[in-house]
């Protein structure tokens, strides 16, 4: 997977698409990109393309004016404000047809990455914050708490629905990156249906190497708790060796791991085998060992529901200091050892 670290925001543009009104407002002039305005968009820019919940995409064959719009501009044949206007027109069409998708100010960057340029295209829903209001009432001084619906996602906040085109050319893998949540709770008639990926965007996501290492660790993971319940030597011994396989190869044959795991066990083979490939619908996994990488640096351990352990990968694996003793009857110790210092919390 191409993981960006290297982010420069070139040009940014705000427009407001309100279903209140019956046309969106449109920006005249691009932002100040101001000390504080750029760190805003940076990290708004920067959480997105790190977050988990990213996925590739192919602009699908019909033709769409999100893709015609955004390749124009990113081959240098138009304009980035023109665009970004004609962009923020477009979805507010959709918001009117729909007419259940929130109101928002849509951002559009130009930006460069170490992997060529991007456009980015960030919906930012409004969120409720409070302001206070100050009255004179008879001379004399009324202060209240009112609620405001137009505020922007702080930089810590999670955006919903975002999109970071890239120039299409024949060696790409992927024309885009998506990321396309529903807020819990919300049904599903009130963020439309997949409007942003299929009606606005015109794409079909698919699954990179992160989505496939990290359905890969979820689905084993199912399937020990649920076939090894009660026997933690057994659980021990698909997580270490699992883990131990992500992190040394590239690829994973899910039909070589049952054998090494449960070798004459051939009811636990078959089973493992079909749950794991009915899940990801695939016998071989490409690993992204970046991801691993962060994923294995903490190990988090839940005993017999009353004990949490928090570990380091590095102590995770020194005998002297955390060690895992199989007693032979379907259950493990696991020893801490030369605690020198600890405390309370």
């Amino acid at each position: 997977m191409e993981y960006i670290n290297d982010i420069t925001i070139n040009e940014a543009v705000i427009h407001i698409l309100d279903n209140n009104s019956d046309e969106p407002i449109l920006n005249e002039y691009t932002l100040d990109l101001n000390e504080e305005i750029y760190k805003f968009l940076y990290k708004h820019i920067q959480k997105n393309l790190a977050d988990e919940e990213l996925k590739y995409a192919l602009f699908n064959k019909e033709r769409n004016i999100v893709k015609d719009l955004s390749q124009e501009f990113l081959n240098g044949e138009n304009n980035f404000l023109e665009i970004s206007k004609e962009l923020a027109r477009q979805l507010f069409i959709l918001m009117r047809s729909k007419g259940n998708i929130p109101s928002c100010d849509l951002v559009l960057a130009s930006i460069s990455t170490e992997y060529g340029p991007l456009l980015g295209i960030i919906k930012m829903d409004y969120t409720k914050n409070y302001v206070h209001t100050i009255e004179f009432i008879e001379n004399k001084i009324g202060i209240n708490i009112v609620p405001q619906f137009t505020g922007l996602p702080t930089s810590g906040q999670r955006i919903q629905k975002c999109a970071f085109i890239k120039p299409i050319r024949e060696e790409n893998t992927f024309d885009l990156m998506v990321i396309d949540k529903v807020n819990k709770g919300s049904n599903n008639e009130e963020y439309g249906s997949n409007y942003f990926i299929a009606s606005y965007l015109g794409c079909t996501v698919f699954d990179n190497e992160r989505d496939m290492t990290k359905n890969f660790i979820n689905s084993a993971e199912k399937w020990t708790r649920v076939n090894l319940k009660e026997n933690a030597e057994a659980q021990e011994n698909v997580r270490s060796t699992l883990k131990k396989k992500l992190r040394e190869e590239e690829e994973i044959d899910v039909k070589e791991v049952a054998e090494e795991l449960f070798k004459n066990q051939n009811d636990a083979k078959e089973n493992f085998v079909n749950y794991l490939v009915e899940q990801g619908g695939s016998e071989k996994i490409s690993v992204d060992k970046e991801w691993i990488e962060k994923k294995f640096n903490r190990v988090r351990l839940k005993i017999d529901k009353d004990i949490d352990l928090y570990i380091n990968n590095e102590t995770y694996h020194d005998n002297s200091k955390f060690e895992i003793i199989r007693n032979g009857d379907g259950t493990i110790n696991m020893v801490i050892k030369h605690v020198s210092n600890y405390v309370e919390k």
